[in-house]
């Protein structure tokens, strides 16, 4: 067996970093639980949700759970952006709207961003923290099955503005005018979201693949093969906006084009 000649050393970094620690410039002890920026985060009841260092089953499962946990307040905050756009929507407020899309967005790329700390998880360290999971899924995350009921409620409310306006998502991608410009934003926006949303999901499909593997035979810890992820990556939340996308390249005609090398000069304008 390997033996650490610093482990004395690490055992006293353990036990100072559990400690409060002495601010010089505020001349007090930060970690006590009782300065207002730790009364107001509640930092003393956020750590508290960890295993302590000598209850950890393997030194990656502190990562592990707290990645998962900062998924599940992100997704929280998540929802309740996604509550609001609903609102928004509905309000016809397309420039708050338009804010919140950003702002909703960038969470989701949060999400993504957290899974690559995952990703340094080799497969033997995750079998050995797997045996203390239980049955648990992603399936049972209360902030994803949040956000895609969220989701529902946008897409419907979406129906709503768009019925407002007596228009069609096409009619407004095909307008040759500014007239529904404020429309096409707001739809382009919802498909920074989406996008940003199915990313996840696949850097989450990748992540299994890592970790455990993707095929028929391989069964998450719920007894659902991992292989119906790849079904689950590509089932966006707002279908119809990605259905425009098909519908024009349906009726799209190669006519009035310029051919490869053709001078665009000639008849200027026509096109």
């Amino acid at each position: 067996m390997q033996v650490n000649l610093n482990e004395p050393v690490m055992e006293e970094l353990r036990r100072v970093v559990a400690e409060p620690i002495f601010n010089p410039v505020l001349k007090t002890f930060v970690g006590e639980g009782k300065l207002d920026y730790e009364v107001y985060v509640r930092t003393s009841e956020l750590f508290s949700l960890q295993p302590a260092a000598d209850e950890l089953v393997s030194s990656d499962e502190l990562m592990f759970q707290m990645v998962h946990q900062a998924q599940e307040v992100w997704l929280k905050l998540l929802a309740h952006e996604m509550t609001e756009l609903v609102g928004d929507l509905d309000l016809d407020a397309l420039w708050d709207a338009s804010a919140r899309l950003d702002r909703i967005a960038r969470i989701v790329r949060c999400l993504n961003d957290e899974l690559g700390v995952l990703e340094t998880l080799t497969p033997d360290s995750y079998q050995t923290i797997r045996r203390h999971l239980g049955n648990g899924s992603g399936q049972e995350s209360p902030g994803y099955n949040r956000l895609r009921v969220a989701a529902q409620y946008i897409s419907d409310a979406l129906d709503r503005l768009i019925a407002r306006r007596g228009v069609s998502a096409t009619d407004v991608y095909q307008a040759r005018d500014a007239r529904h410009g404020d429309l096409k934003r707001t739809f382009e926006l919802l498909l920074d979201v989406d996008e940003a949303y199915q990313m996840w999901l696949v850097t989450h499909f990748m992540l299994v693949r890592r970790t455990i593997g993707i095929s028929r035979s391989t069964a998450a810890l719920d007894g659902v093969p991992t292989q119906v992820l790849t079904g689950r990556m590509t089932q966006p939340l707002f279908r119809r906006l990605w259905k425009v996308r098909e519908e024009m390249t349906a009726t799209w005609k190669r006519d009035g084009g310029y051919a490869p090398g053709e001078s665009r000069h000639a008849e200027k304008g026509s096109r």
